[in-house]
């Protein structure tokens, strides 16, 4: 199968997800297509050299979160946004979060805020298991072990229920 068959059968399979992908690490509409557009012509270029040493899609998320991750990498150094690890974010005051659970969409965008806050890393290890992949397949993407993934996953997942819980306290 060649190069542009790869990235066909890639695109129609994986389109969706790495949608979400750009969404999760592009809040701007417009700096969001141009993020998809890398993230395309990146696993395109990609294909070049893949031999099937993985799976198609771990190769397809690892390709997309290393061209998501400097994407975002490159907006941030130019917009001086400060990235914040894990301890940082436990100490972060509260923006406003945990208005009704019935507002969805609301709540979706501060979730996305808050992942679009973190380290590189954490973001792909939290967008990969919101795409449903165990910790095996999440640590063969970012290179950890499916032990460190699973605590990373613990973590966050702890501080986004905190998140929430605090907003929901304040009344917001």
């Amino acid at each position: 199968m060649g190069q542009d068959d790869l990235y066909q059968e890639a695109a129609a399979t994986y389109g969706a997800a790495l949608d979400r992908l750009a969404h999760a690490y592009e809040a701007d509409p417009d700096k969001r297509l141009d993020l998809g557009q890398e993230i395309h012509l990146a696993l395109w270029r990609s294909f070049a050299g893949w031999n099937g040493q993985c799976s198609l899609r771990t190769w397809v998320y690892r390709v997309a979160h290393n061209a998501a991750t400097s994407y975002a990498t490159r907006q941030r150094r130019v917009n001086a946004q400060k990235l914040v690890g894990l301890e940082e974010l436990e100490h972060l005051p509260d923006r406003g979060v945990g208005r009704s659970a019935a507002d969805t969409c609301q709540t979706f965008e501060r979730l996305l805020e808050l992942i679009q806050s973190l380290k590189p890393l954490d973001q792909q290890v939290i967008l990969s298991y919101l795409e449903d992949m165990d910790a095996a397949s999440i640590g063969e993407i970012v290179g950890l072990s499916s032990g460190n993934v699973a605590t990373k996953i613990h973590r966050i997942k702890k501080i986004l229920a905190r998140w929430f819980q605090e907003g929901e306290r304040h009344g917001q």
